[in-house]
């Protein structure tokens, strides 16, 4: 017997689940369809546990320097078992508030696998055989898995993904190759370098953080060399293959060399890739893309009444902008207004574009939003940028917090703030600030007239909005 809902949705990562709770809040019928755990791998094997690791080994790093502050240690060491289980308790926090406001809200959460049928029915494989549930609306956010690539090797013991590594509670990280230099391989190298492992990462782009801003990139860059960690760029990892004393990866490096790199493990940080095939069922046929979903402006696919959300669909891979797609379907659904801005807007002159912030946990932090100065030549708009270096700031020279900048972006004639770049401790939470002032067309005089609190890493906004006005 098909069960009928209002909603259904394929997956309980971040879009989904934040898909189900805005729906049952407007009163929609929903069930949500998850094969493992709540959460998705934003919760389960991404954001919170690489965030939560990065935050202890964090707290050893400083430990080992804190002579500096006139702190003396005679002993430190660290317990990854200990640390592990730090991690999973954080992970069990944020599963069992999402399970709350499931059975809050009376979400119906069905365990097993859902595999997309026509008439927008779903077939549920699970533990209690084949069920299958109709739906009104269906929202595809099934998320995407770690993407190897094919390098000769890749198979091999120790030769792992960041799903394994933050799995594990034995330590075996004493040396490290990392392939890729996006947002996990940074992560994950500040981790093992924070917890005295030898670290290097080979990204086969010209510069670490792929599409971000190239003077972001090369400001981490600086960093994390200044730290001894080595980097490759324009660089390719050609073979791994077993050594006496481990693996080793040969390596071809952007001048044509051959590195011989021993490691202890290999790290593949490449991305994640969706597989939405495995959502489609014999009688079912979406329009693909390049590998993703097609949708529409409204997130439908090719089929009436189904949406696709997230990783399947979009090529930023963020949990936010998952969160945000899905809270975007469900009040169009509800007949709502809809509270989140995601389509193209036209705006005098010029469009007014989705406000994504995109944040890294390195130390130290990245974040940015809105457009860079280059990216606004490349669109024909006049521009004028306020910079302000971080080494002058007084919160940086208390926390010893070295290099930084941040750096805002104003339409020149309008003097409006169309981007911001930070690098510095809790730029990840200072650009909400800079993306609340886009998102309401916010000039450099209008920003200007907050005071900020002296002495915080957030004075630097008001030095950089100075120096803009200057210009």
């Amino acid at each position: 017997m098909t069960k009928k809902y209002d909603l259904i949705i394929i997956g309980a990562g971040p879009g989904g689940y934040t898909a189900a709770i805005r729906a049952a809040e407007l009163g929609l019928r929903t069930a949500v369809i998850e094969e493992r755990e709540l959460g998705g791998v934003c919760v389960n094997r991404g954001c919170i546990p690489t965030k939560a690791l990065l935050y202890a080994s964090h707290l050893f790093s400083l430990m080992q320097n804190s002579d500096q502050f006139g702190i003396f240690t005679d002993q430190i060491s660290f317990d990854y078992g200990k640390m592990q289980k730090y991690k999973e308790k954080s992970v069990k926090t944020c599963r069992n508030g999402i399970q709350q406001s499931f059975e809050k809200l009376g979400i119906h959460l069905v365990r097993g696998k859902g595999i997309l049928r026509r008439d927008r029915t779903v077939e549920v494989r699970g533990a209690e055989g084949l069920e299958f549930y109709q739906g009104q609306h269906v929202i595809l956010a099934a998320g995407a898995r770690a993407f190897i690539p094919s390098i000769p090797g890749a198979d091999l013991p120790g030769v792992v993904t960041s799903d394994k590594i933050l799995s594990e509670t034995d330590w075996n990280y004493s040396r490290v190759v990392i392939i890729g230099g996006g947002v996990i391989g940074v992560e994950m190298a500040s981790i093992f370098h924070n917890l005295c492992s030898q670290v290097m990462i080979v990204e086969k782009n010209d510069h670490l953080l792929g599409p971000m801003d190239r003077k972001v990139a090369g400001e981490l860059e600086h960093s994390l060399r200044s730290r001894g960690i080595e980097i490759y760029c324009g660089a390719q990892c050609c073979q791994v293959e077993e050594s006496k004393s481990g693996l080793l990866c040969r390596i071809k490096t952007a001048d044509g060399k051959e590195i011989r790199q021993p490691a202890g493990t290999v790290l593949i940080a490449a991305g994640r890739k969706p597989e939405p095939e495995a959502l489609m069922g014999e009688d079912v046929q979406l329009r693909m893309e390049e590998g993703r979903l097609w949708t529409d402006e409204n997130f439908q696919t090719s089929q009436e009444g189904v949406y696709a959300i997230g990783d399947l669909t979009a090529k930023t891979q963020l949990a936010h902008v998952a969160a945000a797609q899905g809270i975007f379907v469900v009040e169009s659904l509800a007949g709502k207004p809809r509270s989140i801005r995601l389509e193209v807007v036209p705006n005098g002159m010029f469009v007014r574009l989705p406000i994504v912030p995109n944040c890294i946990y390195t130390n130290p932090e990245i974040a940015t939003v809105g457009i860079t100065e280059e990216a606004a030549e490349k669109m024909g708009m006049h521009v004028r940028t306020g910079y302000y270096s971080m080494n002058d700031n007084g919160k940086s020279i208390i926390t010893r917090a070295d290099g930084g900048f941040i750096c805002l972006v104003f339409e020149a004639y309008s003097n409006t703030i169309v981007g911001a770049q930070i690098i510095c401790p809790r730029a990840t939470d200072m650009i909400g600030e800079m993306a609340t002032a886009i998102a309401n067309g916010l000039t450099a005089e209008q920003l200007s007239y907050a005071m900020r609190a002296h002495p915080t890493y957030s004075e630097g906004i008001r030095a950089a909005i100075a120096d803009a006005l200057t210009k």
